[in-house]
């Protein structure tokens, strides 16, 4: 038994936190701790790195329209499980989640805006709704929306982000790659803008398609683009990739990629071109 009793630690509760939680997030990019609002008011771009998180489809429309002009359409189109895809959820099961959790019914928004007071078909994707796969209603709402552009002798403005096709709807994904093209090149002949803006990640079939076939191609700054993924590259051809590969910097300097262009300048830009493409009217 030892001789001297060594006293009690008191430690005076705080009680707990009065700051609430959800507030901050850290940047992938650097690692700094930033408020969510900051991310917000900065279009998601870290102030600090101007590393460029995902936007959504609507507070992306909301940061090119002109205010109060963007008309949605096809709004009330909806997925449906025609393959009875069966799997850890059903693909009914996935769509109900995903349309809870985003507030979209898909991963496509479309529609008419005015862009510094150019009337211009838009579509969004949004990465937040299963990778922003494409299915047969995004392939469906994406040639509409070039058709209608088309028909109204309107430039097309197509933001892709995406994971490609969708599993879920097996061929009839696949089908989706020629029908937007076959639309977009009928639009060509009409002598009509296509401006394509590339995300993070644009891949597989989008890339493939709609994505890679603009008349400028934009990409926002170190996005991922490709077909494949790097790793299934690499263990396909059995060679080391060069750095920086399947960046949009790697594919400006080696011709796919037009201009990058950071979120914040994206509206200034798309303005310019379209009053380029105009004077040919």
């Amino acid at each position: 038994m030892g001789i001297f009793q060594k006293p009690a630690l008191k430690i005076r509760s705080r009680g707990k936190s009065n700051v609430p939680e959800g507030l901050w997030t850290k940047c992938p990019g650097c690692g700094e701790v930033v408020t969510k609002a900051e991310f917000e008011q900065n279009l998601q771009v870290c102030p600090k790195c101007e590393h460029h998180l995902t936007l959504g489809a609507r507070e992306r429309i909301e940061s090119l329209a002109d205010p109060g002009t963007f008309k949605e359409h096809d709004a009330g189109m909806l997925s449906v499980d025609s393959l009875k895809f069966r799997g850890v959820a059903t693909y009914k099961e996935r769509l109900e989640t995903y349309r809870k959790k985003t507030g979209l019914k898909d991963a496509v928004i479309t529609g008419e805006c005015k862009i510094d007071g150019r009337d211009t078909g838009i579509a969004v994707m949004d990465f937040n709704f299963i990778a922003a796969t494409m299915g047969s209603v995004v392939g469906e709402k994406i040639t509409r929306i070039i058709e209608h552009s088309t028909k109204k002798k309107r430039p097309v403005i197509i933001i892709s982000a995406s994971g490609g096709a969708r599993m879920y709807e097996g061929m009839l994904s696949l089908m989706q790659m020629a029908k937007t093209s076959g639309a977009l090149a009928r639009h060509a002949e009409a002598r009509l803008a296509y401006i394509s803006v590339l995300t993070n990640p644009t891949t597989a079939g989008v890339m493939a398609s709609y994505a890679s076939l603009g008349d400028i191609i934009i990409a926002e700054p170190k996005c991922m683009i490709g077909f494949a993924g790097p790793r299934v590259i690499r263990e396909t051809t059995h060679q080391e990739l060069p750095k920086g590969f399947q960046t949009a910097e790697f594919l400006q300097d080696h011709g796919l990629v037009d201009m990058i262009v950071p979120r914040r300048s994206m509206r200034a830009v798309l303005s310019q071109l379209l009053d380029f493409f105009g004077r040919g009217k």
